[in-house]
């Protein structure tokens, strides 16, 4: 893992659990990643998927995707706490793009074994 990633690993778990300010109590925190039209992909997290790429769209969510729409939500996994999600999106930061791109197929195979 890089040293930035690690260092914030740290830094989370330290701290204790506190509920963010516009989360609803108990509520689900998600990773999700997006597919950008330059290629790129873009890691997040997120309460509500379906507002945050919506925001995404609209250039309202982040300065990286801003410039790189229309974005494409490729990935999602339901993490449970704010604290859980953060780590795991320092995990999928830290993975290079092959394993990212293997992570994908994975879930898109997982996919269509369900929707079958």
């Amino acid at each position: 893992m890089k040293p930035p990633y690690r260092r914030m690993l740290r830094v989370m778990e330290a701290k204790e659990e506190q509920p963010a300010p516009n989360a609803a109590a108990g509520a689900i925190w998600s990773l999700y990643i997006l597919g950008c039209s330059d290629g790129s992909f873009y890691t997040g997290v997120t309460t509500d998927i379906d507002r945050r790429l919506r925001e995404h769209q609209e250039g309202k969510a982040s300065r990286y995707t801003r410039t790189r729409r229309p974005v494409v939500l490729v990935y999602r996994e339901e993490c449970g706490t704010r604290s859980q999600s953060l780590s795991r999106e320092c995990a999928v930061k830290s993975l290079s793009r092959a394993r990212k791109e293997e992570l994908i197929q994975k879930y898109d195979g997982f996919l269509a074994k369900i929707l079958i």
